[in-house]
């Protein structure tokens, strides 16, 4: 029997998606739709080392999933229509701490914590809307960023604010990346033979960053918070800032919440730093040809991740190993170098050779004594798909 999975990961005006053959847990093709809605959106598809890009103008989420499903079937990669649609939900709130098969109350709870994740909450929901539409019969599965750290005690995920507003609100530290971070925390301790006792802190460094202390498989803390906002400096994030920089920032520019949001959001991070880029391929390269800003956001970026990693190791009962992943994670030999030079107090230690090759066959980069250093590749969308095979 076939056992095709549709992973869908919805954006405000793109649909990424991956399609696996679970019986070898293969992706058979992925793809992109961009700028749905416009005159210019397109969708390319990759399949068997094939490409082919289709136009889409004026398309919504309803019709573009249709043609993504018709074009799979097209090519002879969908017999029948996939047994399950995985989804890729940002944020569960304090709803979902585990993997759901799509319904309708789990629609109206997703909806409700849209104001923590306003731009991504609704994309993802309406491609859940779409296929209910479309295809009634096949199961859905929703698997939330946020729920792997819904293990986090109280003592990390509560703010230092009045604490009516956590009854409230549930203004408190959610965590995202969490399909990745374990993903990667579970790879690095099979491949290193951890065993159930094992203390790991996993680094997901990409456009958005974020870092996790994971104990026995499950998440303790991690850097970022109610939004994706807090934490590490990412690609145009700010990360941790004083949170009175808004009031300095409107008494001395003027500016309002939402261009001081935006700011923080859009044009801060590795990009405000540099005035270049947010891309970490440019930034090396131009501090390798002595730009003293891109080589000062390079210092910046892996000063405060190991700053972080060593705040995260406070939550572990003791550290075997420090996982590095996601697209900075996975191919930057020199961010890699610079966080363990910061990390010498406990007794990480870096293999210049492995460093260079991306690891040994186990992903290892570390030197023989120390804790372990590894790269591990990460798959969110396999991790979602093996989700979404399990509970239909």
């Amino acid at each position: 029997m076939s056992q095709n999975i549709l992973v869908i990961n919805s954006g405000s005006s793109s649909i990424k998606f991956s399609l696996f053959d679970m019986t070898s847990e293969t992706e058979q093709a992925s793809g992109l739709a961009e700028r749905l809605g416009g005159d210019d959106a397109s969708l390319t598809l990759k399949y068997s080392g094939q490409k082919t890009t289709l136009d889409l103008a004026q398309s919504d989420y309803r019709s573009t999933l249709s043609v993504i499903i018709d074009k799979l079937t097209e090519i002879g990669l969908l017999e029948t229509l996939p047994m399950a649609i995985g989804h890729r939900v940002v944020h569960g709130g304090e709803y979902f701490s585990d993997p759901v098969v799509v319904s309708t109350d789990v629609m109206d709870k997703i909806r409700k914590v849209i104001p923590l994740a306003p731009l991504h909450n609704p994309a993802n929901l309406a491609g859940m809307e779409a296929i209910a539409e479309l295809y009634p019969d096949i199961p859905q599965v929703a698997v939330f960023d946020t729920a792997f750290h819904q293990t986090l005690p109280a003592k990390a995920f509560l703010y230092g604010v009045p604490y009516e507003l956590y009854e409230e609100l549930a203004v408190r530290r959610y965590g995202f990346h969490g399909i990745s971070h374990q993903y990667v925390a579970s790879e690095a301790a099979r491949r290193l033979n951890l065993g159930d006792q094992h203390g790991i802190i996993t680094a997901h460094l990409g456009n958005g960053c974020s870092a996790a202390a994971v104990v026995n498989g499950h998440s303790v803390d991690t850097t970022m918070g109610l939004t994706p906002l807090e934490g590490l400096v990412m690609g145009t994030r700010s990360g941790d800032v004083d949170p009175n920089l808004h009031q300095f920032l409107h008494a001395q520019k003027g500016w309002d919440i939402d261009q001081i949001t935006n700011l923080l959001n859009k044009e801060s991070g590795m990009l405000g730093l540099t005035g270049l880029s947010n891309d970490m391929r440019t930034i090396e390269q131009a501090a390798n040809e002595g730009n003293e800003r891109a080589q000062l956001a390079l210092d910046v970026f892996c000063f405060r991740l190991a700053r972080q990693i060593g705040a995260l190791a406070a939550s572990l009962p003791q550290l075997d190993a420090l996982v590095f992943t996601g697209g900075i994670g996975e191919n930057s030999r020199t961010v890699r170098a610079m966080v363990i030079d910061n990390l010498k107090v406990f007794g990480l230690s870096l293999n210049g050779e492995l460093n260079a090759d991306n690891g040994d066959e186990h992903g290892v980069i570390s030197g023989e004594n120390g804790p372990k250093v590894i790269v591990v590749n990460t798959k969110e969308e396999l991790m979602i798909a093996k989700e979404a095979l399990a509970l239909v």
